[in-house]
């Protein structure tokens, strides 16, 4: 089993070690600076640069010839960043440069390190107070701004001499951290933020005192204290968010917003031509971006964008132009517009998906026409350019009139990076392992609503042979499952070679395919989630008469284990077994931002919370579910699985239970990874009734004999 395809992929990490990412360029677009580890199987990140000039590629840091190959030492602080990152590696895991991209700051082990690119020195560790997160360079490079002990400190590096700008005042406060809320659901992994010229910060101070707790136990070491978690859940206390500019003399500066109104800081923009907050209200019906004086903190209403649903947090906006001009996006019609100065400057239709740099006065932004794929363009005033071509989701930095592209498309095993600056062009190689597999998945659209699917059949399939269906959803809100890269169907591919047609759909509520689209599902996550599965499944069994509608299974993770706990409870006709991986069962029990959302607070909208939730539905299973569920898990804890089988153990309903002692939201432990799939296949086949056959030579499977 050691060379079987699961025990590979979680050895890999699906495959991305050793895949390069991570990519900053210099502003002069001469040097390319990014994250790799040195081959497919070793999880140890390292520290690279491209030099354009000369086109030679420098390992900067080698965290095993620091000594710091190894992460056992993390402090709690940053285990908890790298889960809500879904970071899986190790090493240096994320890094931050001075603006000229001169040298990096970052931690190992949790200590602080400084490499200088230009001058070919060893990196070198700094003293600390204690273990160090998230640690920042200031533009010119003379400081480091860090955080230790929930307290923000400022190293000097000429005087090499650490200063303490805001220490908390108490239990449950801290000063430069992302809270929950910012790092799970809104994208804002960072809780400080430097001035142009780096004379001050300006430094989120969190107060979780009102958040309730929960305690997560390890049932396996009774021993084990549970730790103790601050869950903002629906309905519940946020934490407390405000904002200080911290000045390096020491002077402290709130800045005054109505926090009571906006509970939620959305980003932090500090560029030539001022400082922005962004804020948003518990509702989420408003993103409102404020101008603030540094002198005195007040702030002024620069922009709003409203929405009766709710107003998306998109990636890169806003932001400014070198002229000044203010860079945001227009929801008002169907299509997700890049707006200037409030015009919009892209075409209805182009779908845009977030900013991903700009330089000077040119943006680069990811946008696309069809939803299984999201290309990179370049709008200036001279007008909208497309960079890349044909389908594939690609990704992108700019800078200096440098373009990094990185492409996963269905041509190729891996994800393509290439550097392009004028007529030159450079590969940065992938050194990731290739899985062995080529998913040949056949894209199409659906329905009167045009749901996009995709479907994957066993390679060795003749067709005209009736196959089992194994529907493999997310389903839910921003994420896709059905996209034109061939690296995103690996595991849907090992499933249709174990004997299933695999279907995979994306319903309505998923992006890609307008605002009207995605807000299709505000008031009910289960409704329409739930039809266009059942829909979609059907219109293309009339286009493929090879799929055994009489033998469905669903399986899923997260909100795809949701919508497969959903899929038995509430269609039985249509679905026949579920696997349901860490299903979020009751949305009380999810978190403030994602499901309020969509379904409000369980106060203001108690129906909306009884059409999405599970466990009145409990009474209604006849089919078997396999519920699989993380003990660790800190997102969507493992009470929604233990609340759901207690309601089908009250109801008398049998069903399966597989509890993963000491495993999070994710699932990196290699035995783990490679036997929940191989456990997954066991029970679809035995509970629709499959017998085992010779697939890989070719014959398809059979029902097993009444």
């Amino acid at each position: 089993m050691t060379d079987s395809f699961p025990r590979r992929q979680a050895r890999t990490r699906g495959f991305t070690l050793g895949a390069p990412r991570t990519f900053t360029v210099s502003p002069d677009g001469g040097r390319v600076v990014f994250l790799r580890s040195k081959g497919g199987t070793d999880p140890v990140t390292c520290l690279w640069t491209l030099d354009l000039e000369t086109g030679e590629e420098r390992l900067v840091v080698d965290p095993g010839e620091l000594g710091r190959a190894s992460d056992a030492d993390l402090p709690p602080e940053e285990k908890a960043r790298r889960e809500r990152a879904r970071e899986q590696a190790g090493g240096v895991v994320g890094y931050a440069t001075d603006r000229p991209v001169t040298m990096a700051a970052f931690p190992l082990g949790g200590q602080l390190y400084v490499a200088e690119f230009t001058a070919g020195l060893s990196p070198r560790q700094l003293e600390t107070p204690g273990p160090v997160i998230d640690p920042r360079p200031d533009p010119s490079g003379r400081c480091v701004a860090y955080v230790s002990g929930g307290a923000l400190h400022v190293h000097d590096l000429t005087a090499r001499t650490t200063t303490t700008l805001a220490e908390p005042e108490g239990e449950g406060i801290t000063y430069g951290l992302a809270d929950f809320a910012a790092a799970e659901e809104i994208g804002r992994m960072r809780g400080f933020w430097w001035a142009p010229d780096g004379s001050a910060l300006v430094v989120a101070r969190v107060d979780e005192n009102r958040v309730r707790r929960w305690h997560i136990a390890d049932p396996a070491n009774p021993d084990r204290t549970p730790t103790v978690v601050a869950y903002p859940a629906a309905g519940t206390n946020n934490a407390r968010v405000t904002a200080e500019i911290i000045g390096l003399d020491g002077s402290r500066v709130p800045i005054d917003w109505d926090v009571e109104r906006d509970e939620y800081l959305v980003d932090v923009v500090w560029d030539a031509h001022g400082l922005l907050v962004v804020v948003q209200p518990r509702d989420q019906r408003a993103l409102r971006t404020l101008t603030v004086d540094p002198a005195t903190g007040a702030t002024t209403l620069f922009t709003e964008r409203t929405d009766p649903a709710w107003v998306d947090i998109i990636p890169g906006v806003p932001a400014r132009l070198a002229s000044g001009a203010l860079l945001d996006v227009d929801e008002s019609g169907d299509t997700r517009r890049l707006t200037v100065d409030g015009e919009p400057v892209t075409p209805e239709g182009l779908q845009v998906r977030g900013v991903a740099d700009v330089d000077g006065d040119v943006v680069l932004l990811r946008a696309g026409t069809d939803p299984a794929s999201v290309g990179l363009w370049t709008w200036s005033p001279d007008g909208l350019v497309e960079r890349t071509s044909g389908p594939g989701v690609h990704t992108g930095r700019l800078a200096g009139g440098t373009l990094v592209v990185s492409a996963a498309t269905l041509d190729s095993d891996s994800t393509v990076t290439t550097v392009h600056r004028g007529s030159a062009t450079w590969t940065v190689a992938s050194l990731a392992d290739l899985p062995g597999l080529e998913p040949a998945p056949a894209l199409a659209k659906v329905t009167e609503r045009d749901l996009p699917t995709a479907l994957l059949l066993p390679s060795w399939h003749e067709p005209g042979t009736k196959l089992p269906v194994l529907m493999d959803p997310y389903g839910g809100p921003h994420a896709q499952r059905v996209v034109a890269s061939r690296r995103a169907f690996l595991t849907s591919q090992w499933f249709a070679e174990q004997g299933f047609a695999v279907v995979v759909v994306d319903g309505r509520g998923t992006p890609g395919k307008g605002p009207r689209f995605e807000r299709a599902v505000h008031g009910d996550l289960a409704g329409p989630v739930l039809e266009d599965q059942v829909a979609a499944l059907h219109a293309l069994a009339e286009r493929h008469p090879d799929l055994d509608l009489s033998r469905v299974g669903i399986r899923g993770w997260s909100f795809g284990g949701y919508l497969a706990a959903l899929a038995v409870l509430r269609r039985p006709d249509v679905f026949h077994a579920a696997v349901a991986g860490a299903p979020v069962t009751d949305w009380a029990l999810y978190d403030t931002h994602y499901t309020e959302r969509y379904l409000g607070t369980p106060d203001g909208d108690p129906d909306a919370y009884a059409r999405s939730s599970l466990i009145a539905d409990a009474p209604k299973l006849t089919r078997p579910l396999m519920l699989i569920h993380g003990l660790a898990d800190d997102n969507v804890v493992a009470a929604h699985t233990l609340r759901l089988s207690s309601a089908l153990m009250a109801a008398g309903r049998p069903h399966t239970v597989l509890p993963l002692s000491g495993v999070t939201h994710m699932t990196p432990q290699e035995v783990v990874a490679e036997n929940l799939l191989l456990l997954q296949v066991q029970f679809l086949k035995q509970a629709l009734g499959i017998e085992e056959g010779p697939h890989a030579a070719g014959s398809a499977v059979r029902p097993a004999a009444s």
